[in-house]
């Protein structure tokens, strides 16, 4: 194999490829391996691991097709060391060289396997409004459990057809959130899927990236499709296919309230500022699930945190508060989240009592939805 390219946009498709890069994605690896594949002047950048494949095609100077498994961590930092310019890549049997400019690496290769693959979603997919579904993403993912050995079903995003569009939900047991996407179809009626919060957040992140540098993110494809194992993500120069989830899924229909007796009321960076301020007393702790405490008074908020290590911090914010004085503590970082969440300048916080679930929203609407189990203190 080999080809030239240049090295920005070579440097682009390994590093996204790079991020499903494990060694049990090709037999015979132990450390993360990236598959380069090379056909005319057609390159595909692979990586992968049992439950998810990330594949990047662009566009080379191809000299002689092949492929090749190399380093992924190694071949991403050669490649970024590199001034921006020109690179060629070969390989041979046992080794890739790259070269750019004055420099030369040639890297042994572990010996060439079979890429991990997840079978191929039927179907033509349904294209989906890449920014919203995005930001919905943004929303929910957080929400998800990060470590599938308690309950791996958690660690997914539920997607579900509702009759005016498309839910995005996922909890961790302790948080829950869910965004409704009004008018996007991406599901059959009454139809539901439980994909990885790691793939999604893979989406988000490239959605992401594009509107970053100037890319209008309505204007990319984005394609879902899926079958009865998988589901795949076309974004165009990047396809993500992930394994879908199975296991039951709470339900979380029955966790919303059907009313709220208390509600505040604030700007949302005000408080989110203060939170921030007063969680710094328990950075460096060894507890740093310390609970704020959130006393609700006519005209605002009083946030504290008190820990015996490192001593007692309060701010209170201005807002509107509707009901009878309570205090109700939560997790900091989790509460934060839910609040960073939302884009709206005001937020409500939605209160029963210090033993049952809040929620989270936007002052003004009612699209997203953060549920957050208070922390029981003496």
């Amino acid at each position: 194999m080999r080809f030239r390219t240049e090295r920005d946009g070579l440097l682009d498709a390994l590093s996204i490829a790079s991020r499903a890069a494990s060694g049990r994605g090709a037999s015979g690896t132990s450390a993360p391996s990236l598959q380069l594949s090379l056909h005319g002047n057609h390159l595909v950048v692979t990586g992968s691991d049992p439950d998810l494949v990330i594949e990047v095609r662009s566009s080379v100077s191809g000299d002689a097709d092949g492929t090749v498994v190399a380093p992924s961590r190694l071949l991403v930092d050669i490649v970024r060391s590199f001034d921006a310019g020109a690179v060629t890549v070969s390989s041979d049997d046992d080794e890739v060289r790259v070269t750019s400019g004055r420099a030369e690496f040639t890297v042994r290769t572990p010996a060439v396997g079979e890429m991990a693959r997840l079978s191929a979603a039927g179907g033509e997919g349904i294209r989906l409004p890449a920014a919203l579904f995005a930001d919905g993403l943004r929303q929910v993912v957080r929400a998800a459990l990060a470590d599938d050995t308690r309950a791996p079903q958690l660690t997914g995003v539920l997607m579900v057809a509702t009759d005016s569009g498309l839910r995005l939900v996922a909890t961790d047991s302790y948080r829950l959130a869910f965004r409704d996407l009004p008018g996007v179809s991406a599901l059959s009626p009454s139809s539901e899927v439980l994909v990885p919060a790691r793939a999604l957040a893979e989406i988000q992140r490239l959605v992401g990236s594009r509107t970053d540098t100037g890319k209008d993110a309505e204007q990319q494809p984005l394609v879902f499709h899926h079958g009865e194992l998988d589901a795949v993500f076309d974004l165009g120069e990047v396809q993500v296919t992930t394994r879908l989830l199975r296991g039951p899924f709470p339900d979380y229909e029955r966790l919303l309230p059907a009313s709220y007796p208390s509600s505040f009321t604030a700007g949302r960076e005000e408080f989110a500022a203060a939170l921030r301020r007063v969680r710094l007393m328990v950075r460096d702790t060894k507890d740093a699930t310390t609970p704020v405490r959130v006393s609700f008074v006519d005209g605002g908020a009083e946030l504290t945190v008190l820990t015996a290590e490192t001593g007692r911090a309060s701010e209170r914010v201005d807002g509107s508060f509707a009901g009878d004085e309570l205090t109700v503590a939560f997790n900091p970082t989790y509460l934060l989240d839910g609040i960073e969440a939302i884009r709206a300048d005001s937020i409500t916080l939605d209160v029963i009592d210090s033993s049952k679930p809040a929620t989270v929203r936007a002052a003004e609407e009612d699209e997203y939805r953060y549920l957050l189990m208070p922390v029981r203190v003496s």
